[in-house]
Order: structure tokens, then sequence, then C-alpha cells
């Protein structure tokens, strides 16, 4: 059963990569993270799903956002531009531009 989107649903992508030394650190403080992550982002509007994943040597969040507009929350979420962000790049984390491309088919 394919789930049923809004028209405006936007996928947010955020990649990150470090040395795969810093993967026992990465993976602590992400799971650090996710208790005050997790209720700071549940708050805003618009969010349909989350999904957080660590590989040896890099991370990847993925989201569904209703619209643009609600994914571009997160650009000025405090808890996660500032807190989140500050510790992941202080380990030695490097992130890519996030994008915000719309939902154009589902399976």
């Amino acid at each position: 059963m394919t789930e049923s989107l809004p028209e405006t649903a936007v996928v947010r992508l955020s990649r990150g990569s470090f040395d795969p030394s810093l993967f026992a650190e990465v993976e602590a403080l992400n799971l650090k993270q996710a208790e005050y992550l997790i209720p700071a982002i549940k708050a805003l509007p618009g969010l349909i799903h989350w999904y957080a994943s660590l590989m040896p040597d890099g991370m990847v969040q993925v989201s569904i956002w209703d619209s643009v507009e609600h994914a571009k929350q997160m650009e000025t979420l405090k808890e996660m531009v500032v807190i989140a962000r500050g510790e992941m790049e202080a380990l030695g984390v490097k992130f890519v531009p996030i994008v915000n491309p719309r939902i154009t088919w589902t399976i």
C-alpha cells in the first residue's frame, strides 16, 4: 500500500562524513543527541517521518515534511543547528549542504 503524501511533500537530506576511527565517539554522541533532538523536532509542524542512520564513515538523516517551508524550520532549530551540529563538527564530522527536494513519486 502506497502512503498518501501531500503534493507539496519534500525529503530533507542531511549527510555528514568522518574518519572511521571516530565511529564509536560519533555513535555515542548521536544517541545522546537523540534525547534532546527528538522532542524538539517532534514539536515542529509538518514532520511526517524522520530517519537517522550511521555508517562506519558517515551519517545520514532523512526526513519527510509536508512542505519545503516546514522542512526549512530545521535551519533555525537551535537544538540542531547550534548544539548538535556544533558537537558533531567538534568531533570532526564534516557536513555537505542540506537539500529539500520535492517528492515526485513513492512506492
